[in-house]
């Protein structure tokens, strides 16, 4: 017998869509109901089913999310980014209380999963890291957390800051990151070599943040990509940002996604709205996984966001141009499924074996639902009900109740 079963809702199509769970985990799902019956039927009235986000590049120990309203500082080059970012952070709670803070509200989105880019350099060390692990392990049964070691400050341009990384590593984090090897640290082979080194030694997936333009992008793809194909890393390698993807021509595009797909290297956008961002559709269309994550969330760098990935995605689709309803389904896919995918997540999605977590909406499908960013929700973690936006605990026909009004 199936312990609950949620009846007359809608897939992403607008389909009939019921749901049968036992022990936490997804035992039927389909258009028709369960054959077996179940000790609790919920009738969702309608209501969409969409599976848990995936936040594919997130801050947590950089953002103000749980402290005071910082207003953004304008500066003129990296360096003084850093510095502001620096001073503020120094005034502002523990890193533990504002991730605490950043993550109960992703959560609350439904967000089931996240990747998060930690500072890890010689002028840090190690203690946003310890911060983080603390933070982690309290939300270790409702966010399933990846650590990147993100060497903000430079690698090869901040001494110290390899040996403490490989630290990093040491200590449980699964992926060495990188930033714009060429024109922050001067020197791309050197920076290169450290972060495959690291890899290669430890096992560990790579991830490089990479601001640089043009040309220089493309051409530190085509290195990035080499040095995965030598190690045999092909699908352990991301790419953030990427921002110079979206200043050169469609043929240079294609050729470099050809690269990178033969590389298994895939790359994430926020479509952040001030850089040109990479052509998604362009890229998909030639073999190259694209997902995305809020990134920055009103911190230092900038003022935007709350950790919501729908509406991430709605962004996404905004500044791509994306009209169709395929087209807005692409943007919720790299807030799903291939974020997840880059995570090497086994035990995702609406499908029977996985664990029955899922968020519902009033929309009509699940493109709709991208489109207007649609807030109101609730979130099912483990098959029972667990809150929304306003950490509501409600049931589902009181739900729909309120969503008729």
């Amino acid at each position: 017998m199936n312990d609950r079963e949620f009846i007359n809702a809608i897939d992403a199509d607008g389909m009939p869509l019921h749901i049968a769970v036992t022990n936490g985990r997804i035992s039927h799902i389909g258009p028709q109901r369960a054959s077996t019956p179940a000790r609790e039927t919920i009738d969702l009235e309608g209501l969409l089913v969409l599976p848990g986000f995936v936040d594919g590049h997130i801050h947590l120990d950089k953002s103000f999310v749980g402290d005071r309203w910082r207003p953004h500082q304008p500066v003129a080059s990296l360096r003084e980014r850093l510095a502001v970012e620096k001073r503020e952070l120094a005034s502002a709670p523990p890193i533990v209380e504002r991730a605490d803070a950043l993550m109960r509200q992703a959560a609350s989105f439904g967000t089931l999963a996240m990747r998060c880019h930690v500072d890890v350099d010689a002028t840090t060390g190690l203690t946003n890291l310890h911060a983080m692990l603390e933070a982690r392990d309290k939300w270790k049964d409702l966010l399933d957390i990846e650590l990147v070691a993100f060497p903000q400050a430079g690698v090869v341009s901040c001494p110290g800051t390899a040996e403490v990384m490989e630290a990093a590593i040491r200590e449980g984090v699964q992926v060495v990151g990188g930033i714009d090897p060429t024109t922050l640290d001067g020197d791309a082979d050197a920076q290169l070599d450290i972060v495959f080194g690291i890899a290669e030694r430890h096992g560990v997936k790579v991830d490089i943040h990479l601001h640089e333009p043009g040309d220089i992008c493309i051409a530190q793809l085509e290195r990035i990509a080499a040095r995965t194909q030598a190690l045999g890393m092909q699908g352990l390698v991301a790419v953030s940002h990427a921002y110079g993807l979206g200043d050169v021509s469609d043929a240079v595009v294609d050729r470099t996604a050809e690269v990178l797909a033969g590389a298994g290297i895939s790359i994430m956008t926020n479509a952040p709205g001030e850089h040109a961002f990479p052509p998604v559709l362009r890229l998909r269309n030639g073999g190259v996984r694209v997902f995305t994550g809020n990134d920055n969330i009103q911190d230092a760098w900038w003022p935007y966001g709350n950790g919501d990935m729908l509406q991430r995605a709605m962004l996404v689709s905004y500044r791509s141009g994306f009209n169709t309803d395929d087209e807005l389904r692409v943007a919720l896919e790299m807030a799903t499924e291939a974020s997840a995918g880059v995570m090497g997540k086994q035990d995702y999605g609406l499908k029977v074996g996985n664990e029955a977590s899922f968020v519902l909406f009033k929309a009509p499908n699940a493109a709709a639902a991208v489109a207007a960013a649609i807030h109101e929700r609730v979130i099912v973690r483990h098959g029972a009900f667990w809150g929304g936006p306003a950490q509501l605990q409600l049931k589902a026909v009181q739900f729909a109740t309120e969503l008729r009004r």
